[in-house]
């Protein structure tokens, strides 16, 4: 018998009929004996229509009001799917974040987990009564209830399983687990039997929509097993686990993100002393502009050239910001293109390995696709690429690196 915490997004409770299969499902593992806590989502589209009726309202509202509103939608599903498991002869018993006491902080809108009173949910287990809670809720320290912010109802689920030293956190999704990039840009892209969290957390970052970043962050510094699974066709999903867990003939590379959301910003001979990144980029980060990819070359006259990435929808203010700034340094010129892409090659395996960046480049080359910037990291390697070659970009890359092809039997 095993203890599972069970996670159901928003589109696996889109609908009665929906709910019905995620009870069908919570009870097969009920019936084989296992206990089971449940967390779910709001009912899909339901947080977006909560969210316009209070900007309905008052679109400046403060974000405590804001909170009690939006979590509304998780405690109708949690009421919906315990009745489910009622009609389906199993005892079940919901809660809202408070009522458990999910306890967090004060930041509404975007608040954290501190802790969690298990007390609740392994009373329940003992006695055989399903406990159904509510995700991307909790409980601030003045009584008030508090979202963790959008996809906050996976971090929920990861950190009920530690809280309550789960066997394995189950994360269901419309997507049968983790593939080596997005099967509706490379058709022969593969789901992955298994992951590191590291890889996990890289590819959450870098594009991947499967989880969300603060849930696998959150599984890795608690090592709680994280598996994805879909909620529509049964099969065995992609395992999220320690690095130490993965076999040495596992894949060098083991997926590929993207992302269409880059635009680009060049300095040109800006003069080269202490100070002049900051100089540059302060103000960038001052109007709330993050930066992504950075990259200097230092002329051999004293001057460089300064090339940052930001998200296309800041590049306008962006670039307005950077040329008050350079017309301030002295600078050349102020160029940009709002047209840019980032593919990223993720793995583990290039940590032990050479050569992982000159097999990207020369199958790139070979595609006749330029390479626009550079940046690494230990087991990452991302490039930017004029927009237009973002699939080609990835469907190259998919088949130099053999990602189509299962990994040897061990």
């Amino acid at each position: 018998m095993a203890l599972i915490v069970q996670k159901y997004g928003g589109t696996s409770m889109g609908s009665l009929e929906r709910i019905e299969n995620v009870c069908n499902r919570v009870a097969s593992y009920i019936r084989q004996g296992h206990q089971v806590v449940v967390a779910v989502s709001a009912m899909s589209g339901e947080t977006n229509r909560l969210l316009d009726l209070a900007k309905g309202i008052n679109a400046k509202g403060s974000k405590r009001e804001f909170d009690q509103i939006l979590a509304t939608g998780e405690q109708v599903s949690i009421g919906l799917l315990a009745l489910a498991l009622e009609k389906a002869g199993l005892r079940a018993r919901s809660y809202t974040g408070p009522q458990i006491a999910i306890k967090t902080d004060d930041a509404f809108g975007k608040a954290r987990i501190q802790s969690i009173d298990t007390e609740k949910l392994l009373a329940d287990c003992r006695a055989g009564i399903v406990p159904v809670v509510a995700g991307f809720q909790g409980i601030a320290p003045d009584g008030s209830t508090a979202t963790l912010g959008r996809g906050g109802s996976d971090t929920t689920a990861v950190a009920l399983a530690s809280a309550l030293k789960a066997d394995e956190c189950q994360i269901y999704t419309d997507v049968d687990g983790v593939y080596t990039t997005d099967p509706r840009v490379e058709p022969k892209a593969r789901r992955l039997e298994k992951i590191t969290f590291e890889e996990m957390l890289e590819l959450a970052s870098l594009g991947s929509k499967v989880l969300q970043i603060r849930s696998v962050e959150f599984a890795g510094k608690y090592k709680v097993p994280l598996r994805v699974l879909s909620s529509f066709k049964d099969g065995d999903g992609t395992l999220i686990t320690l690095e130490e867990h993965m076999n040495l003939e596992d894949p060098l590379i083991s997926g590929i993100a993207f992302s269409r959301d880059e635009a680009q910003i060049t300095v040109t001979d800006v003069p080269d002393r202490p100070g002049i990144a900051a100089a540059i980029l302060g103000p960038v980060g001052d109007a709330n502009i993050e930066v992504d990819m950075i990259v200097q070359n230092i002329g051999a006259d004293g001057a460089t050239d300064f090339t940052f990435t930001v998200n296309r929808g800041d590049y306008e203010r962006a670039l307005e910001i950077t040329r008050g700034v350079a017309s301030e340094l002295n600078a050349r010129a102020v160029s940009g293109a709002a047209d840019m892409a980032k593919v990223s090659l993720v793995g583990v395996g290039m940590r032990n390995h050479a050569g992982v960046a000159s097999q990207m480049f020369k199958a790139l080359a070979a595609a006749g696709i330029n390479i626009r910037m550079v940046s690494t990291s230990e087991i990452k390697i991302s490039v930017v690429v004029d927009e237009m070659y973002l699939e080609l970009a990835v469907r190259t890359l998919h088949k130099a690196f053999g990602l189509e092809n299962p990994p040897a039997a061990a």
